[in-house]
């Protein structure tokens, strides 16, 4: 392992938990967790907040508004998701489920739940530099006992909804939780609306392939030509499908970005070589698994026996990567004379590398016997 600040664990974090207490209460209606860039402070340095929202059965994440830019990437589940665009007079209901992702602007007020027996969890990955702490969001409550109700003086609210100082004093004290509630069965809520859906969320698992490389790997990309609103997040993401033992060329972002990953499900090993041609990660990772690639690194993954799943954001909503392996390789562009004298090597071999991947690109499935090498899969973590 190398250079623990670039990569955390799910179930790292989640045992780091400060108070066991209180997350044994919310247990039964949700829970909030957000990776703190204390424990990885790649995340401070890249800008960019992660964090995970569960809600069991009837469980409601309350009103609220962040302090970043972010998209929600749905791991599991499916419920309801309420959102408020600034200076909208209405909110979007919108049916929300595995694999949808969604652009949550600035200033955007969201709220999430989950009116089924499964659990709900979702991933935000966001854009902290201009939040209050870099890597890390800070969500301000409409509602709650940390809402922004308890704040203000009951005359205050009163003066600001119209109440009596007994109205005003009923409603702020009537809210006794905090962030998540769990409604009681037969209290309705908003229907969602396929309308609202429109614009809003793409269900990755269902989009169109922007790339489908056959035993190797599929990758759907959300940009502002499918997701327009990630232009106003200022975030691209994509979610990859890496098939088993197939291998994803090393490549960086041409664009001086970010990419944080998380790995959805699957395992394999990720390897980052920076600045100087030192590798600044080299690791095993799983379901759970938080990683970050500064600009201009060089990444690469192989998946485990039964692939890899990831979920990523760059730091740009229009991302260009550049790869170093495969048919749209750098390499193949470079003229045969200045490739030779970079690795000092012979015409021979010159020919040999130039001819290697020139049908692959960007994924390059296991190969079987009889077709050349075969490379040891990584072990099971």
């Amino acid at each position: 392992m190398i250079k623990r600040s670039y990569w955390c664990s799910w179930a790292e974090l989640h045992r780091s938990c400060s108070e066991a207490a209180e997350e044994v209460v919310w247990r039964r209606r949700g829970s909030y967790y957000e990776w703190c860039s204390g424990d990885l402070p790649m995340l401070g340095a890249a800008k960019i907040g992660a964090a995970k929202l569960a809600l069991g059965k009837r469980g409601l994440a309350l009103p609220s508004y962040s302090d970043s830019a972010k998209v929600a990437y749905v791991l599991q589940g499916s419920g309801t998701c309420g959102v408020v665009l600034p200076e909208a007079t209405k909110e979007k209901v919108i049916a929300i489920k595995k694999g949808d992702a969604l652009a949550l602007p600035f200033g955007v007020v969201t709220w999430w739940f989950n009116p089924n027996d499964a659990e709900l969890v979702i991933l935000f990955l966001g854009d902290t530099s201009k939040g209050h702490k870099s890597g890390q969001f800070t969500n301000f409550q409409l509602t709650g006992s940390n809402g922004i109700f308890t704040g203000f003086t009951t005359e205050f609210v009163g003066r600001a909804w119209d109440l009596s100082e007994s109205e005003a004093t009923k409603l702020v004290g009537s809210q006794s939780d905090a962030g998540i509630v769990k409604l009681k069965d037969g209290q309705k809520m908003p229907e969602p609306s396929a309308k609202d859906r429109e614009g809003m969320a793409l269900n990755c698992e269902e989009a169109p392939l922007d790339v489908d490389i056959k035993n190797g790997g599929r990758v759907v990309v959300l940009n502002t030509q499918n997701l327009p609103l990630v232009g106003e997040v200022g975030l691209g993401a994509d979610l990859v499908r890496l098939d088993g033992g197939a291998m994803c060329s090393p490549g960086f972002s041409c664009d001086s970005a970010f990419q944080v990953t998380y790995v959805v499900r699957g395992s394999g090993r990720v390897q980052v070589v920076g600045i100087d041609g030192k590798r600044v990660l080299e690791t095993k990772v799983s379901g759970g698994y938080l990683f970050i690639v500064p600009r201009f690194f060089v990444v690469s993954k192989i998946a485990g026996e039964e692939g890899m799943e990831w979920f990523s954001i760059i730091t740009t909503p229009n991302p260009v990567f550049s790869h170093l392996a495969g048919r749209t390789s750098v390499w193949k562009a470079i003229s045969p004379e200045v490739l030779e004298a970079s690795f000092n090597t012979t015409p021979e071999m010159e020919k040999l590398f130039r001819s290697k991947r020139t049908s692959d690109a960007i994924f390059f499935p296991l190969r079987t016997r009889g077709a050349g090498f075969i490379f040891p899969l990584p072990q099971e973590l």
